[in-house]
């Protein structure tokens, strides 16, 4: 209960209070009640600058955070050129011989991919990392940086299933998609968090449930789905060719 609201049934209690035992004046309940409409005027305009301010403040996060972030179009390669160096994951993934675990790397041509699961991450329908995801992340930037790389893509991913929680269906209205490019965004900003990786290094992408390691048909397919994958590109790793034939 905001303390407005509890002012206001505060105020009629007392009112009652004050006219069954006849203690006060009519004047002395008057001015009271000017005090109180004052008061509640006053934690009204106070809560509704806590709001302003929290507005405020995410709006300044998210423009720190594009321009800390590259966008796609700057990163020299266009999507499909991400997917035409990722087509080979699923495969791979299928040839791994061991359940995917939460966090794997799998070699693909022109780098490397670390699927991440999101139960590491975050907890369900939120966009805030959990303090073992924070830490797993400062691990994947050291382990990055570590060895010459190029670009590196963080893609984020969902499940099927509709964002229905009120909380989070009024954090993201958009739903799935708009769900996984914020959990993109806050990953790419914990790996650049300590400068380990640069942040101009970084593209974010969000793919909702539209890129899907497996059928969303069963609770383990649904949660190998829930991902946030990392793709590190090599130094100077060439640009794949257009499939498109010239004239």
């Amino acid at each position: 209960m905001k303390l407005s609201q509890f002012f206001g049934t505060g105020a009629l209690a007392l009112t009652g209070l004050m006219f069954s035992t006849g203690c006060v004046t009519q004047r002395n309940y008057d001015d009271l009640s000017v005090a109180l409409k004052r008061a509640q005027q006053d934690l009204y305009e106070r809560d509704a600058r806590i709001v302003e301010l929290q507005a405020q403040n995410d709006q300044i996060r998210r423009t720190a955070l594009a321009g800390n972030v590259s966008s796609l179009s700057e990163a020299g390669m266009s999507d499909g050129d991400i997917q035409s160096r990722l087509s080979e994951l699923q495969a791979k993934i299928d040839g791994l011989g061991h359940p995917l675990g939460d966090i794997e790397r799998i070699d693909v041509e022109g780098g490397y991919v670390l699927v991440v699961q999101d139960k590491i991450l975050f907890d369900s329908g939120s966009a805030d990392l959990s303090a073992e995801g924070r830490a797993a992340l400062d691990k994947v930037a050291s382990d990055i940086e570590a060895r010459p790389h190029g670009r590196i893509w963080v893609r984020g991913h969902t499940d099927s299933d509709r964002v229905s929680k009120p909380a989070t269906k009024e954090r993201f209205p958009r739903g799935n998609l708009q769900l996984s490019a914020a959990r993109a965004v806050e990953v790419a900003s914990q790996l650049s968090a300590t400068s380990k990786v640069k942040a101009s290094d970084v593209v974010v992408v969000g793919y909702g449930q539209h890129d899907p390691l497996r059928p969303n048909n069963s609770a383990e397919n649904k949660r190998l789905n829930r991902r946030v994958e990392i793709f590190v590109s090599d130094k100077n790793a060439a640009v794949p060719a257009s499939s498109g034939k010239g004239n």
